[in-house]
């Protein structure tokens, strides 16, 4: 879906709206829309995939399921999308698509390499120091092991003389300067 994957974008941002496809039929999906002639986007991330003892990165849907497709200024045309093959649903608010910003797919589409979507650096390392915000442990000092992609962490907090492993979310911790 790489270079494909955008194509008949127009530069204004406009209106999109979200299309719910069959379980992995994006790919079919935003080609039977790109012949149509209507804009569509599947925004792609770049993921591990472990097969046969063998590790490859493979590209998949930021959204699985989920597309985009640029709304006409008549919405006259969002009905035909309803009755693509691989089309599960246009998500909609009563009888009507709901919208998304055109701001919305153009900041995804800004943040695009090599036709797939980056997340933005993280501000924490393995190593750092960070203080708890919150739960049992607010206001404890602790050492982050593990970084995953879903900005968990796995950090070492000493209670009692004893390290102790637990898993936070990232908006659990703040960096910790020293003091």
């Amino acid at each position: 879906m790489g270079a494909s994957n955008m194509e008949g974008c127009g530069t204004s941002p406009g209106r999109w709206i979200a299309v719910n496809t069959n379980p992995h039929r994006e790919r079919m999906v935003l080609e039977n829309l790109l012949r149509q002639g209507l804009s569509a986007y599947c925004p792609m991330i770049r993921k591990q995939r472990s097969h046969a003892r063998r590790v490859e990165v493979v590209l998949r849907p930021l959204f699985p399921s989920y597309l985009f497709v640029q709304a006409n200024a008549d919405l006259k045309r969002w009905r035909p999308i309803q009755s693509t093959h691989g089309v599960r649903t246009v998500v909609r608010i009563g009888e009507d698509p709901s919208f998304i910003d055109g701001k919305f797919i153009a900041n995804l589409r800004m943040r695009e390499i090599d036709g797939a979507v980056v997340r933005p650096p993280s501000p924490y390392q393995i190593g750092q120091a960070v203080r708890i915000t919150g739960g049992p442990f607010d206001d404890f000092i602790a050492t982050i092991l593990d970084l995953d992609e879903k900005d968990r962490m796995l950090v070492l907090l000493h209670v009692m003389h004893r390290g102790i492993k637990i898993k936070l979310n990232a908006e659990m911790v703040m960096p910790f300067y020293g003091n």
